[in-house]
């Protein structure tokens, strides 16, 4: 077996065994399925309870797109401000970094607060953004800093507008950048739509993250297994839909496409 069919064959392989073990350790042990539920109890839970979880998995993924969009579009617009003026960057990059450190449990109330109860999505929307936007400024502003400076000068020297070096010269090569920050930032959207959702939600938000606080409550474990099966799902999916545009938009002019 060649080393590419093996990298492809282990990962499902040990995951097969991996459920195979657990399987028999819940049946070997008598574990009850309050405590730890066995692989065949989550698929059955997967299978019957389908409806309601797929319409959850619809809320999270929803708010976890909108997080990510707009993560992306104010992180990248906002890099841009800042190579325009360096002022601006002083002034308001400090803000951007307070605003990643701080803890998202512990502004939850207030934006919750602040927007209101009635509207507990557009709060969960919020929280995620905050989650999923400074990778996409950090690595955006890197990557604009990060121009050749020989081809800095050669635009210079040829008169380019400052329109022109940002479209022609900056941009171009602060893409890898941008899109690396944008990998990051939309698992972190995921992530901070589900956070947000256990912070925040109180049912009227009923995403994934209410599902695992519903079954938990209720001690239906293999509903909350499931519910966190379709959450993993979502985070591949959406590793797996950037990495494939990642490679689209530079295997054929940038070194960093094979990445």
């Amino acid at each position: 077996m060649n080393g590419g069919w093996a990298r492809r064959l282990l990962p499902p392989l040990v995951g097969v065994l991996f459920l195979l073990g657990w399987e028999a350790a819940v049946s070997a042990w008598d574990i009850p399925p309050f405590v730890l539920p066995p692989p065949t109890a989550v698929a059955h839970a997967l299978w019957n309870d389908a409806p309601l979880l797929l319409q959850s998995s619809w809320i999270t993924l929803i708010i976890t797109i909108q997080a990510f969009l707009l993560a992306l579009t104010s992180g990248v617009a906002l890099a841009v401000l800042f190579k325009q003026s360096r002022t601006l960057e002083a002034a308001l990059y400090p803000y951007a970094v307070i605003l990643q450190v701080t803890p998202i449990v512990a502004i939850a109330p207030l934006v919750v607060i602040w927007v209101g109860y009635e509207r507990v999505n557009l709060s969960l929307l919020i929280l995620a953004w905050i989650v999923a936007f400074f990778p996409v400024l950090s690595n955006s502003t890197a990557g604009l800093a990060a121009i050749d400076p020989n081809l800095r000068d050669l635009f210079r020297l040829y008169g380019a507008s400052r329109w022109q070096m940002l479209w022609r010269l900056q941009l171009p090569s602060a893409l890898p950048y941008i899109l690396a920050g944008a990998k990051i930032s939309g698992g972190l959207a995921l992530i901070g739509a589900v956070v947000a959702e256990f912070v925040a939600g109180s049912g009227t938000a009923t995403g994934l993250a209410w599902r695992v606080i519903e079954a938990g409550n209720r001690l239906n474990m293999p509903r909350l297994f499931a519910a966190l099966v379709l959450l993993s799902i979502l985070g591949i999916l959406i590793f797996a839909l950037l990495s494939w545009v990642q490679r689209l938009l530079l295997r054929r002019w940038h070194p960093g496409g094979t990445g």
